[in-house]
Parts: structure tokens; C-alpha cells; sequence
């Protein structure tokens, strides 16, 4: 079963022959390998590329060992450039090839020959990008499965489809298999035995319980503001351990650079200001949070918060979490400041959107909960609230786009109803 990655093969022939090394990152097993060996080959042989001409090794293989050697891999791949038309190099888990970095600026030195490669997040990770091809390197970052790019290959209907993204995710292995048993084994398994062995590997933890601890605290409560202070007071309540607020901060930049979790920062928008703390975790595949806290404290609403954050990432928008500073009366008349949260500010070049996620609004005291915030802000940029299910998009009177979920996600142009 072929699954269509039409936005990234897309973004990704945008980038050809700009002279550039195109590297393609990413959580492990969200596609990479199937994007540039699958998809992207298929797209060159049909636009006219010679087979001889897509220079092809995955350096993870066994056979393919010999060539992680750059002494042999060089003068191995020269030689197979015999003319001046246009050479396509795919190499996949680059890190494994040594001194890939010389290996690879030599390859963009000829004229000819235009260089594509995937890495784990385990060893090549988006700041190596920038530091370790000095310039040279043209990053694109790829996520697991889309809802929309799951429904494309689920036998079913989209409500069927919702109840089954929402507990085992998007990672295309585990969409591929059968049974429940099996994409539970499986997610359990990749967590602990790949991402967390890949960063305590990388960057030597020594206290790999307190690690693991860290991610179940975050895994417990997605889409709650804290910050390492926080999870210092956390443990030291609940866990009963002291842990430095320096360490805890690594922790978390350590799960960010891995991909495994994104980070949404504080934006006070009538200030036009970034708060440094606290700030937000998202899971980037919801099935691994869920695998992670045993497919328990699965509520939907926050299931929801995480999976809507995760589809305008993946419309290469700059998310953040917005802050609306509001004076009101109390009771008795007294002014008192209030902090209103708008779940996702959200970015592209001239464009901005509001998004609000409320998973369910039976009535208009909800409503003006939920908008409250939302009418406090005194620009005209798109304000819209996600909820759990609505017949079709509709606005309010007050112009706020009002869409339910499956719309919000299945539908392209959602954001610009």
C-alpha cells in the first residue's frame, strides 16, 4: 500500500538542482527513507531520468557497509558519473558515513550532480544542519501522518478514522499494521528501545529513570503550561527527588531536537512580545504519548489540543501560544488584571491566524467562554474555534469562524474559509 506524501515530494522537486545539499529530517520511522527511495525516485524515473543516473545507498545496510568508509564510497560513486547530464544522489542515514560532512560538499562541487540525504534525529538533528554544512545545507523537516494523509489509506469513514488517529497517531508502521495488539506492541517498543536509547546514546545521560519519569510528567499533561522550575517542584512532590532546573531544561531541549516533542512558546499579543516561561509541550505523534502512559488518561479534548497544533505545524505555519493582558471588575466593581489564553497564534509570511480548540460548545455561555478571549483582540486577522463536530463551518456574529474538526483537518483551504 503506497501512502501519497504529496506536500512534502512536492516541497521536496521545489528544492532540486538549487545547489544545495537537501537534507530531509525528522522523528524516526515518520517516512523519510519511503520519501526520497520511493516517492522521489518514482517521480525522477517519470520525468525522464535515467535509472544509471539516481545513485542510490542506504548506509544502514549490511551490504552496504564497505561504503560508510569514505576512502571507497568516493571514488565508488565518481566513478559511476560517466557524462555531463544531471546526477541524482540519495543517500539514506547519512550519519553512518564518516566524515560525511567533506564527503558531501565535494559531491556539490561538480557541476552535475545534485545530492539528497536523509539522517536519524538520533546523531542529525535540524541545528547539526545548519553547523555542520556551513550554508551549504537546505533542510526539509517531515512529520508523521496528517489526518488527512492517514484518512487516504484508511478503510473506513472519517468518525471510524478519528477514534483510531487519536490513540495510535500517524507513524506510517503502525498505520500499516493489522490489529491493536500489534500497533500497541509496536509504538511501546519504538519509544523506549529507539527514541529514548537514541538520546540517552547522543547525549550521555547518566540518570535514565529520572529522563524516562520527565517524559511521563510531560506525557501526563499535554498542552499545560510549566516549565523546568515546575517540573523541579513536580518531582520533588510527587517523585520525592530533587532534580536542578538545569538539568530538567536539558531534558526538554533534548526531547525537542529529537523531534519527539515541539515546543510552544508564549506570546503576549497586544505586547508584541515573547514571554520566556512557562511554555507548552506537544507530542509530535499523539500515538507515542499515549503508548507512553499505557493508552491511559486519554481525554479527548487535550487529545484533540495536541493533533490540532500538530496539523498547523504541518502547514509550515509558526505556532505559539497567545496572551491577551485584559482589565475587568470583580464582583464589587474592583478593576483586576486578567491573563487570557488563546490556544495558537499562528504565523506564515504576511498571515496570521487565532485558533481556538474547544471540543465541545452545548451552549451560548460556552460560546462567549470560549470566544471571550478571542473578541479581546484588536486587530482583523482570522479568529476561528475548533470544536469536536459542527453540521458545516459557520461565523459567529462577531466574525468568528466556527469549523468542526474533521472540516479543520480534512479540508486544505480550512484556515481561509
Amino acid at each position: 500500500m503506497e501512502i501519497k506524501r504529496d506536500f512534502y515530494l512536492n516541497k521536496l522537486i521545489s528544492k532540486m538542482h538549487n545547489k544545495l545539499i537537501k537534507v530531509v529530517t525528522g522523528i524516526r520511522r515518520c517516512g523519510k527513507s519511503y520519501l526520497l527511495f520511493s516517492l522521489f525516485k518514482n517521480y525522477l524515473l517519470e520525468n525522464g531520468t535515467d535509472e544509471s543516473h539516481i545513485i542510490e545507498i542506504a548506509f544502514d545496510s549490511f551490504e552496504n557497509k564497505k561504503y560508510r568508509n569514505p576512502e571507497i564510497l568516493y571514488p565508488y560513486v565518481k566513478n559511476l558519473i560517466k557524462d555531463d547530464k544531471m546526477y541524482y544522489i540519495l543517500f539514506d542515514e547519512v550519519q553512518l558515513l564518516d566524515e560525511f560532512e567533506s564527503v558531501l560538499n565535494g559531491f556539490m562541487r561538480m557541476n552535475n550532480v545534485d545530492v539528497y540525504v536523509t539522517g536519524s534525529n538520533a546523531k542529525f538533528l535540524s541545528k547539526d544542519v545548519i553547523t555542520e554544512f556551513r550554508g551549504r545545507g537546505d533542510e526539509l523537516h517531515m512529520n508523521p501522518l496528517s489526518f488527512a494523509e492517514f484518512m487516504s489509506v484508511y478503510d473506513g469513514n472519517k468518525y471510524d478514522g478519528w477514534n483510531e488517529y487519536v490513540l495510535y497517531g500517524g507513524l506510517p508502521p503502525v498505520v500499516l499494521l493489522s490489529t491493536s495488539e500489534q500497533k500497541i506492541e509496536f509504538l511501546k517498543y519504538l519509544f523506549k528501545e529507539t527514541y529514548i536509547n537514541d538520546i540517552i546514546g547522543r547525549h550521555n545521560i547518566k540518570n535514565k529513570a529520572e529522563f524516562e519519569e520527565l517524559i511521563d510528567i510531560l506525557s501526563s499533561a499535554i498542552g499545560s503550561l510549566t516549565n523546568p522550575k515546575k517540573l523541579c517542584d513536580t518531582f520533588k512532590s510527587k517523585k520525592n527527588k530533587v532534580i536542578s532546573s538545569a538539568t530538567i531544561k536539558n531534558y526538554l531541549d533534548y526531547l525537542c531536537d529529537a523531534f519527539v516533542v515541539n515546543k510552544a512558546s508564549r506570546y503576549d499579543i497586544k505586547g508584541r512580545k515573547y514571554i520566556d516561561t512557562p511554555q507548552k509541550y506537544y507530542f509530535t505523534d499523539i500515538g507515542l504519548r499515549n503508548a507512553r502512559i499505557n493508552f491511559r488518561q486519554i481525554e479527548e479534548n487535550h487529545t484533540m489540543e495536541n493533533i490540532i497544533f500538530n496539523e498547523l505545524v504541518n502547514r509550515d505555519l509558526n505556532v505559539d501560544v497567545g496572551l491577551v493582558n485584559v482589565v475587568q471588575n470583580d464582583k464589587n466593581g474592583n478593576p483586576i488584571r486578567k491573563q487570557l489564553e488563546v490556544d495558537f497564534v499562528c504565523n506564515k509570511g504576511s498571515k496570521r491566524y487565532y485558533v481556538q480548540s474547544a471540543f465541545a460548545i452545548p451552549d451560548s455561555e460556552k460560546m462567549a467562554q470560549e470566544s471571550n478571549s478571542l473578541l479581546r483582540i484588536d486587530d482583523s486577522f482570522k479568529k476561528i474555534i475548533v470544536v469536536k463536530d459542527t453540521p458545516a463551518p459557520w461565523y459567529t456574529e462577531k466574525g468568528i469562524l466556527v469549523i468542526g474538526i474533521y472540516d479543520f483537518l480534512l479540508r486544505a483551504d480550512s484556515l481561509d474559509i
